[in-house]
């Protein structure tokens, strides 16, 4: 579920998800300054992909996407947001 909640953004940004640690779930944050192809995904420790909670066109501005966690373990994973010119990626941490 993404859920904007400002349209006014001059910048990519991707913000460190809340809270981290977490357990079983976690809001990420983002900002498009154009719409766009967007995706954003979860990946192991290992690099493997283990969610995709974006995939398709996003309007311009501030968004948040719920993450749950609940079928995966505890450790250190990563998420990556891709639109356009813009990629980027951090670092979050499952505790149960």
């Amino acid at each position: 579920m993404v859920a904007p909640f400002s349209n006014i953004v001059k910048d990519y940004r991707l913000e460190q998800n809340y809270p981290n640690p977490f357990n079983p779930s976690t809001m990420i944050s983002f900002a498009l300054p154009q719409s766009g192809l967007t995706t954003l995904k979860v990946y192991n420790i290992l690099g493997q992909e283990v969610a995709t909670l974006l995939n398709g066109y996003e309007k311009s501005g501030a968004h948040q996407v719920l993450f749950d966690a609940t079928r995966l373990s505890s450790g250190v994973y990563f998420y990556k947001l891709q639109s356009d010119i813009f990629v980027q990626s951090k670092k979050m941490v499952l505790l149960k």
